[in-house]
């Protein structure tokens, strides 16, 4: 078995899903007993970041590293020194939550070179669902966007497309040649296709390639 990556960031359009996903990869890598820091390098958007389930983070033994610019629009954003740590050994295993878009990852930007030398992954996350990221071509142009900006480059896809409360078996299943088209466009594989917790019906059974993942994040109104 490939052996992972130390230092995972998670990327992909705004309202993904990133965040989320971002949560149940650290819980259950500290569920699994490992040492987790996550990492909230969004710089745009002042909801549905990570650092607002600090406490849930907190009580599973994950440390959180939040920005000193949370809900700012700054071009060039100055990186708390704290974040630095995160290339230390001593921090275990680190989850990038970074902002969706270009405009989003910009932060990531100033860490490449050092992310290049210690090794990571990138998830590029997709849903078909979300505006302006319905087509596998729009997906495809949206990573090239996220790539330039950051100066990285994604590893692999999660697919990740739900309507929120209203996904359904069908839902998942129905964007399963989405995601399938979008990896074959970028070259890069398929990791897996997520299905909430709440998605499936009594006796209802998930194809291969799910992961079933926990809804931690809720809307505003909730």
């Amino acid at each position: 078995m490939e052996k992972r990556a130390r230092i995972t960031v998670i990327c992909g359009h705004y309202g993904c899903g990133k965040t989320n996903l971002a949560l149940n990869l650290a819980l259950e890598a500290a569920g699994e007993g490992e040492k987790v820091t996550v990492a909230d390098l969004d710089i745009v958007n002042p909801y549905f970041r990570s650092s607002e389930y600090g406490g849930l983070l907190e009580e599973r033994g994950v440390k959180l590293i939040a920005p000193v610019f949370a809900g700012t629009t700054l071009d060039t954003p100055t990186l708390p020194p704290e974040l630095y740590s995160i290339f230390e050994p001593e921090s275990g295993r680190v989850f990038i939550d970074a902002g969706g878009d270009d405009a989003g990852v910009t932060a990531l930007g100033g860490l490449h070179d050092l992310l290049r030398e210690a090794g990571y992954e990138m998830l590029y996350v997709i849903n078909r669902y979300r505006v302006l990221s319905q087509t596998p071509q729009e997906a495809a142009a949206l990573l090239g966007e996220i790539e330039t900006a950051s100066r990285l480059k994604a590893t692999a896809l999660v697919n990740n497309s739900h309507l929120g409360v209203e996904t359904k078996l069908e839902t998942l299943v129905s964007a399963l040649d989405f995601a399938q088209e979008t990896a074959k466009l970028t070259g890069l594989p398929l990791l897996y296709s997520t299905a909430p917790d709440f998605a499936l019906e009594p006796g209802e059974v998930l194809p291969q390639g799910f992961h079933k993942i926990k809804r931690y994040v809720k809307f505003m109104w909730e």
